[in-house]
């Protein structure tokens, strides 16, 4: 089927036998088999649908670590000055803010910096170190960078400075020859290595040295950190980190952390947290500081138990925030979607000098949502642009980065398999698209304009009964993506725009309930102009959503696509 959007949809197929099989084994709905088939599930994740698994520290036995917790119990005894240096994202700062916590517990000398965006750019530098080092640290701890750092490391050690990396980056040898250096990925055969963010990372390596020393500091009341970075850094939401999600979304409780307390009142909040909230509430609000402002602010934030002190920092996030929309919704009106939809490249790079440098991640994001494509955004910065990518499961962006640097068509840059960041010279734009579009094309053949539906519904079926039955494999985000479903036949009854880019709707199915639905980002779009004006029955592409209103949960598709009635 060609939806009005010119996209093709397909239900996905998967053997009846194999649905059965699962049934049979483990006792679960047809549904919730053909999900956990479609979504590859091993038999430690279907067990834990109904047998929750503890979160396990992987990293007890693991050298690395060993060698690190000496190092820092060295100077801790010592008394020696250390600094933090975090990145400007909230994986970043939330790692910086555990290391932070642990350390005014213990009361350890330490400072912290989290570099400006523009003026000092992404990770360590021999510059920004310089300055650093005018406060005499004894130990340069960086987390959620660092990991292609081999100069700033060098300058480090000229210093007789010691250092610690802890980062989920790709990294390639030579390594930067810190004393030591904690990142998944210099095993390739770990097959977790693409799960770990920073702050994971950084969790587990101060629950071994807590216990190692014997301290009383409990540093589970902030797995929270890690659950609220690893969504905004969009690690697959499967084994370890879906069983972190499981367990916090269950037992935490929001008027037991300040920040997140004082953020609900602030913004009338009223329910339990959610993983979309994480995602596209608190993370938005906490970035937004590194974005367009002072970088140092969700650190600030995340560190502080002040209630005053966090209530002024969130009042200034939340305003910060406001802005970013604005100036976010602004681009993105200006960009020529219709032109970029007819190009049909694999690879979407778009490049405008004006957009600020804190901005150009989110659009690439916007790109990559709408188009389902890797998506690259440029900017100039300087005499030099810097780059922005977000990425597909089917393409590892991290990796194309590394490949980028070897063949001197960037200066430097980083970053995972989703996301990665750039510098260049505005003379290699061309020789990077060119590559691009044949890396991709080597790697995938060509894009598929395929897209799957998890399988047709009735529109009774939309009630608490079947999510609940669906979300038992939850919590969904990357790689366990949130079911879609085929729904026919529903009339449009009312329409709404609302923050001059959503669409509220209303449908009215031949038999049953008002069904109440939202699509996002869809005003001047295709799929919105047949929103507003079409009168007839019409099939919908959309997810399921619970949100909260008046404290209650209400029901509400999230429209993806739509099909006409060729009558």
């Amino acid at each position: 089927m060609i939806s009005v959007s010119g996209k093709k949809w397909i239900e996905e197929k998967i053997s009846k036998n194999s649905i059965e099989k699962i049934k049979q084994d483990f006792n679960f709905s047809e549904i919730v088999s053909k999900l956990i088939i479609s979504r590859n599930f091993n038999y430690k994740e279907i067990y834990s649908i109904e047998n929750p698994s503890v979160i396990r520290n992987e990293f007890k036995n693991d050298k690395d670590f060993i060698n690190a917790s000496l190092l820092l119990e060295k100077s801790i005894n010592n008394k020696e000055l250390i600094c933090i240096f975090g990145d400007y994202d909230v994986d970043g700062s939330a790692a910086t803010s555990l290391l932070a916590k642990f350390f005014d517990y213990i009361k350890q000398p330490y400072f912290f910096y989290i570099p400006d965006r523009e003026r000092d750019g992404y990770g360590p530098s021999n510059s920004v170190f310089k300055k650093l080092i005018l406060k005499k640290p004894k130990l340069v701890i960086m987390v959620d960078c660092g990991s292609t750092a081999n100069q700033s490391i060098a300058y480090l050690n000229d210093k007789k400075i010691k250092s610690i990396i802890i980062d989920h980056h790709e990294i390639d040898k030579p390594y930067p020859k810190a004393n030591v250096i904690i990142n998944p990925k210099k095993n390739i055969n770990n097959l977790s290595k693409d799960y770990y963010c920073a702050t994971t990372l950084t969790y587990f390596f101060l629950e071994i040295f807590i216990k190692k020393i014997k301290s009383s500091f409990d540093i589970t009341n902030y797995l929270i950190y890690v659950l609220l970075a690893l969504v905004c850094d969009v690690m697959p939401l499967r084994k370890i980190n879906r069983y972190i999600g499981l367990n916090i979304i269950k037992d935490f409780k929001i008027k037991d952390n300040v920040v997140f307390r004082t953020l609900y009142e602030l913004c009338n909040k009223r329910n339990n947290l959610t993983i979309e909230d994480l995602g596209f509430f608190i993370g938005p609000i906490i970035n937004s500081g590194g974005r367009i402002s002072d970088s140092r602010i969700a650190a600030d934030l995340l560190i502080s138990e002040n209630p005053n002190f966090v209530k002024a920092k969130l009042n200034e996030l939340i305003r910060l925030n406001n802005i970013r929309k604005d100036i976010e919704q602004k681009i993105l009106n200006e960009i020529n979607f219709a032109k970029l939809e007819k190009e049909n490249k694999d690879v979407i790079i778009y490049y405008n000098p004006t957009i600020k440098e804190g901005l150009i991640g989110i659009i690439a994001s916007r790109l990559k949502d709408y188009f389902n494509k890797p998506s690259i955004v440029i900017t100039s910065s300087q005499e030099i642009l810097k780059g922005s990518a977000r990425s597909t499961i089917n393409y590892n962006i991290g990796n194309v980065i590394k490949k980028l640097v070897d063949k001197k068509l960037i200066q430097n840059g980083g970053g995972h398999n989703m996301a990665a960041g750039f510098s260049m010279k505005k003379n290699k734009l061309k020789d990077l698209e060119d590559f691009m579009l044949k890396d991709f094309a080597l790697k995938n053949k060509k894009t598929s304009l395929v897209n799957t539906y998890e399988a047709e519904i009735s529109p009774n079926a939309i009630n608490m009964d079947f999510v609940n039955e669906i979300n038992k494999i939850g919590p969904y985000g990357n790689r366990n993506p949130i079911p879609t479903f085929l729904i026919k036949n529903l009339k449009i009854t009312k329409v709404k725009t609302f923050n001059e880019k959503h669409i509220n709707v209303i449908f009215k199915p031949k038999v049953g309930k008002f069904i109440k639905s939202i699509c996002f980002n869809s005003l001047n779009t295709k799929l919105g102009k047949y929103l507003l004006t079409y009168k007839k029955n019409v099939h919908v592409i959309a997810q399921i959503h619970q949100n909260y209103w008046n404290n209650n949960k209400v029901l509400q598709l999230n429209i993806k696509d739509l099909f006409i009635e060729l009558n």
